[in-house]
């Protein structure tokens, strides 16, 4: 097989005896990234190099012709098993606390509903939930203040209905600002629990 070279957060798919470029031929094509970003990826083959750069477009993996467009049809004719067998990709929330507790912002609490559905799309669940605090109080007083607000948001999304195959509850204290401040700053950003369902 020829080698292929691949930049990061670049999604290729190959297929056996597709269709494009050309009938009966193997080929690759690029997908954007999560994000929408496209990287790049040089198909080195018997017959020559090919670089492709576009998301949607394909070369064979001969390396014997340009990068070209794949159509729509083609596209899932070739790689709609693939592309239905993806995982789902990880989610993040970031809830917010006021001062000296484990209370929810307004806005914060809103936000249940959306990480309870992300979770139910799934079949597996994988929890993770960071505490973190500001810069007020001793370094032991944050981190336990942080775990209690890990703990408190992981029983309360469990409370709700939440069913999780794999839960981490973690505290990080001070010692993660998400904005940098002296000691001694209440910086609501700060208090925070960071959430990532897998």
């Amino acid at each position: 097989m020829s080698p292929l070279r691949t930049t990061p957060l670049l999604l290729a798919l190959l297929a056996g005896c597709a269709g494009a470029p050309a009938p009966g031929r193997s080929y690759i094509t690029l997908l954007e990234s999560p994000d929408g970003t496209v990287g790049r990826v040089l198909v080195q083959g018997a017959r020559g190099a090919q670089q492709i750069t576009q998301a949607r477009y394909a070369a064979p993996l001969d390396g014997s012709a340009a990068a070209a467009p794949v159509d729509e049809a083609q596209f899932q004719r070739d790689f709609s098993q693939a592309m239905a067998a993806r995982p789902p990709l990880p989610e993040h929330f970031v809830l917010y606390f006021e001062t000296g507790g484990t209370r929810l912002t307004p806005e914060s609490l809103a936000l249940l509903p959306d990480i309870l559905a992300s979770a139910a799309g799934r079949t597996t669940v994988d929890l993770s939930v960071i505490g973190h605090s500001d810069t007020v109080g001793t370094p032991e007083v944050n981190a336990a203040i942080s775990l209690q607000r890990a703990q408190s948001i992981a029983a309360l999304l469990q409370s709700r209905g939440l069913k999780v195959d794999a839960l981490t509850v973690e505290s990080h204290g001070s010692g993660n600002l998400l904005v940098p401040t002296p000691d001694q700053t209440a910086e609501p950003r700060n208090r925070r629990v960071e959430i990532s369902i897998r």
